[in-house]
């Protein structure tokens, strides 16, 4: 087979970048270890910031989103004591859209298959060859068989666990890391959200966070020790540690119910450089982790998406090199930037095990602070709504 791009990772950003290369004209082949029922099973984010929602109206997905989405003006950042409201709208001119990354991945595979575009599951034991030469090569089996794509670029969609980053060689990636001494318990509920923005909550109990994806689906969170396990939450357990860690007037308006998913989550920062290595280009989770914090996970995936479309139609369609040559220093920018953010927000709600009374008066302070100053909350709003791409 011969294709002009194999993008490995069957996930939203594979399959947004896809979208965007075959609406320039440019042949994709998707590969996904995964099968299409499993990718769709993944419950994962669901907050876009506007930069994304404007890049999903661009490549032809946006339809859906805009009739079932909820934009959002603001959120609240709380304490035991004090809520502060930051109001996007008012400080920004921008929303956020709240539209779970699972309808994304829905809407992506709807169009790819309008398109007729190759999308192939179950693939294994991929390799990647090539890279320094005139054309690249991937490898890898299906069904027991052996297969071998060539083309002019590859481009690594593949997550944290993927081949794509350790394709490239050791000795020339510099890793930066910091794992979060807890993790997230998040259940999905069909009842009625507990307000109609968004409350992140830093309580004497721990963080919460009470979020969305309509009017009779929540997902809430806690944070709880990297030690425990889901079976160690019962849902009884799950909504009286919720009930007692978000703002009392939250907690009065809470409507429990049964769990229809349940998961715990780590908490890393984790960033590879650099995201190009000849003809292989990584994109999203292949290169970056952030806590969940600030929502900024799969909106990053999609400012690298951005980047890179741009790069490889300009490159294969006018053979300008300027692009694919700058990816990885442009969109490294932007991503330091959203590590900086997603590391200030979790350090600002999260308690950490053996930490000192200092700790918490600066967590107080700082919200505070957000509730006197303008230009804070600004700030807070500008990196939450989405810096440019």
């Amino acid at each position: 087979m011969k294709t002009e791009v194999v993008v490995i990772g069957g996930g939203p950003s594979g399959l947004l970048l896809s979208q965007l290369l075959n609406k320039a004209g440019v042949a994709t082949v998707v590969l996904e270890r995964s099968s299409r029922e499993h990718v769709l099973s993944r419950i994962r984010a669901g907050i876009l910031e506007w930069g994304t929602v404007e890049l999903l109206r661009e490549a032809g997905v946006g339809a859906r989103m805009d009739a079932e989405g909820y934009p959002h003006d603001g959120t609240y950042l709380t304490d035991a004591e004090l809520m502060v409201h930051i109001d996007f709208k008012a400080l920004t001119g921008k929303q956020v859209m709240v539209y779970g990354q699972t309808e994304v991945t829905h809407d992506l595979y709807d169009a790819q298959d309008a398109m007729g575009t190759t999308v192939i599951h179950g693939v294994e034991d991929v390799t990647i060859h090539d890279l320094d030469a005139s054309e690249a090569a991937v490898e890898y089996t299906l069904n027991g068989e052996r297969h071998r794509i060539t083309c002019a670029y590859v481009a690594g969609c593949d997550g944290f666990h993927g081949v794509s980053r350790e394709t490239i060689p050791e000795e020339k990636r510099r890793e930066f890391e910091r794992v979060y001494p807890f993790g997230w318990l998040g259940i999905l509920s069909r009842t009625p959200p507990v307000h109609d923005e968004l409350i992140y909550s830093n309580s004497p109990h721990g963080f919460a966070l009470a979020s969305m994806r309509n009017e009779n689906l929540v997902r809430y969170y806690v944070q709880v020790p990297l030690t425990d396990k889901v079976e160690d939450w019962s849902d009884e357990r799950f909504w009286t540690e919720f009930k007692r860690r978000i703002p009392s007037e939250a907690a009065a308006r809470l409507v429990t119910g049964p769990s229809i998913e349940k998961s715990i989550a780590p908490l890393r920062s984790f960033v590879s450089e650099p995201l190009r290595w000849g003809r292989l280009f990584l994109v999203g989770d292949a290169a970056h982790i952030v806590p969940p914090t600030g929502a900024k996970g799969l909106n990053l995936a999609v400012s690298d998406v951005y980047y890179l479309h741009e790069a490889l139609i300009a490159a294969l369609k006018s053979g300008q090199s300027a692009g694919i040559d700058g990816y990885s220093k442009r969109a490294l920018a932007r991503i330091w930037k959203a590590m900086r953010f997603s590391w200030q927000m979790t350090t600002m709600l999260h308690r950490f095990e053996g930490e000192d009374s200092f700790a918490e008066e600066m967590r107080r302070a700082t919200l505070r602070h957000l509730a006197d100053s303008e230009t804070a909350r600004k700030d807070l709003a500008e990196n939450y709504v989405g810096l440019p791409f």
